[in-house]
């Protein structure tokens, strides 16, 4: 089968049958070079420290059978890695880490919440990753090894991948604490309907993060708990400091959700307020005018003994009382503190 590879022409998407997007073999410097599928598929190390990264789409409808007959999955561990519906975990299974990770969705028109699932087998030498829609991290790693400055090893690989999922998910909640910090700042001279539109979507935001966050730091822990041989102090140090991370960002989803409630709350009760307001104000010219209208109302009867009818200054005598009652309603309303 020719070489497929991916790059920015094709979009970053995988071969039509072996969902192949992208193989590297590091180098153990810092760099990669490209190693086309008629190589990789039945590679075994040739020298020590040889690592091979496969990048997969896992909708292809050849991976699943490779990865039972020529890699030797079991058909539970191929189900994990290519099933459409998981929760992010952790597990060994001899010498290779299998996890199942989350990380936020850049692509256009997508919902910080909206996370894509990245599904990683890694064994002493050979890391393969496997998503169904685009990511950005595997992407950035590729650039780093372009560059001559990713990782080295397989440890390296995997503690970069699951770094930078994470980062990139604190890097979403920061946004969206900016964001409220913004609003509430601002929200006097917004419109109430379109800040709590804002609101709204922010918390669903936190609550999807939530969802797929509180089993991914269980996940990390699980490696933390039965790393693998292969992943070094170092590294193992590195996937600590991830899960610390990873808790104060839960801790922060829970601040920016509680922020979200009050500032929504504050917003409904200011316009409760206003609206309150309204209505006692229009029930109050209500009441002055009620009596107002009696008084017309009984004047304006159409039978005889009305008083006034013949005299010349009925009317402003009418009208100079109709005044006298509003302002003794007035003295009242004030005594009473109605106003």
């Amino acid at each position: 089968m020719a070489e497929y590879d991916a790059s920015p022409e094709n979009g970053y998407a995988g071969h039509p049958e072996t969902g192949l997007i992208f193989a590297r073999m590091l180098d153990g410097r810092g760099g990669a070079r490209p190693i086309d599928w008629a190589h990789c598929a039945g590679w075994s190390p040739s020298t020590p420290g040889e690592t091979l990264w496969l990048h997969i789409d896992r909708t292809a409808r050849g991976v699943e059978p490779w990865l039972i007959a020529d890699l030797g999955f079991s058909q539970a561990t191929a189900e994990a890695l290519t099933a459409d519906e998981t929760r992010p975990r952790a597990f060994r299974e001899g010498d290779a880490l299998v996890t199942v990770l989350r990380g936020v969705n850049f692509n256009p028109d997508a919902q910080p919440e909206d996370m894509i699932t990245l599904r990683m087998w890694a064994s002493n030498n050979r890391v393969l990753t496997l998503r169904r829609r685009p990511l950005q991290t595997p992407r950035d790693l590729l650039l780093q090894l372009e560059r001559g400055h990713g990782p080295r090893t397989t440890g390296d690989l995997v503690t970069e991948m699951i770094e930078q999922l994470i980062a990139k998910i604190g890097g979403s909640i920061l946004d969206m604490n900016a964001k409220i910090d913004e609003l509430e700042l601002r929200s006097d001279d917004m419109d109430a309907e379109e800040v709590l539109g804002v609101i709204a979507n922010i918390r669903r935001n936190c609550l999807g993060l939530k969802r797929h966050m509180s089993p991914q730091h269980e996940a990390l822990e699980q490696i933390g708990r039965n790393p693998p041989h292969w992943l070094s102090e170092n590294n193992q140090r590195d996937i600590r400091e991830t899960i610390d991370r990873l808790k104060r960002y839960l801790e922060d989803l829970d601040v920016s959700k509680e922020s979200a409630i009050v500032l929504q709350d504050d917003i409904n009760n200011r316009a409760n307020a206003r609206s309150n307001r309204t209505v006692y104000l229009l029930s109050v010219a209500a009441a002055i005018f009620l009596p107002i209208s009696f008084v017309t109302s009984l004047l304006g009867v159409n039978v005889g003994g009305i008083p006034g009818t013949q005299e010349p200054m009925g009317f402003w005598i009418l009208i100079a009382a109709l005044v006298a009652l509003v302002v003794a309603q007035l003295a009242i309303f004030r005594w009473l503190k109605w106003l």
